[in-house]
């Protein structure tokens, strides 16, 4: 059984759609606690913290009647967009999506998921897991963008989509209209390679 440590909806809806079986249990694991510069390696760090804090903290959380099956895998990711070697998470409000759209109009960015899968076993009766093997990795994508007039971009942010987005758009939402092109993983924008996921899960 799949488990996937985020309460993200992108990354829900894109296990449904790829008929993916799985259960969603939030890690809740404290982001701000983790230091590093590297972009790439923080998306790594952050995607094992929320997948190794479920597995710590399973016994608190409120589990499924399904999650009966003693094999399981816990999937944690995390998403950064690195622009010009610096890191855009979620824009503060509109003033600073704003000047951060006006840079990336006509430009390109890299999308940096880290993915961690934890293989182990569930003992029900003691809800406790046993870790047999794990598995992380970061996958980028490069992101271009149209080339933009300030109306649109106004327009964009009013819909405040922006402000929920690492680097303040949403591949799936209304800001897809304003990507160009994608170098890499399509889905990785979304915030999980579905490729990725497959691989490792028939490994």
């Amino acid at each position: 059984m799949l488990i996937l440590a985020s309460a993200s909806q992108s990354r829900k809806k894109l296990l449904e759609n790829s008929q993916i079986e799985f259960i969603q249990i939030s890690s809740n694991f404290d982001e701000a606690s983790i230091k590093e510069e590297d972009i790439s390696n923080l998306a790594l760090k952050l995607s094992f913290q929320k997948a190794n804090s479920l597995v710590l903290n399973i016994k608190e959380k409120e589990l499924p009647e399904k999650l009966s099956c003693s094999s399981i895998e816990i999937l944690g990711c995390d998403s950064i967009f690195e622009f010009q070697g610096k890191a855009f998470g979620k824009p503060s409000d509109k003033k600073e999506a704003f000047t951060r759209w006006k840079k990336m109009s006509g430009e390109y960015g890299f999308l940096h998921t880290g993915h961690t899968l934890i293989f182990g076993n569930f003992d029900s009766t003691s809800k406790v897991i046993r870790v047999t093997k794990k598995v992380k990795n970061t996958v980028s994508s490069k992101v271009y963008f149209s080339k933009l007039k300030d109306k649109e971009i106004k327009s964009y942010i009013d819909t405040l989509e922006p402000l929920y987005c690492a680097g303040g758009f949403a591949l799936e939402g209304r800001g897809g209209k304003y990507i160009e092109r994608i170098e890499g993983c399509f889905s990785n924008v979304m915030g999980l390679s579905l490729p990725w996921l497959r691989k490792n899960l028939i490994k």
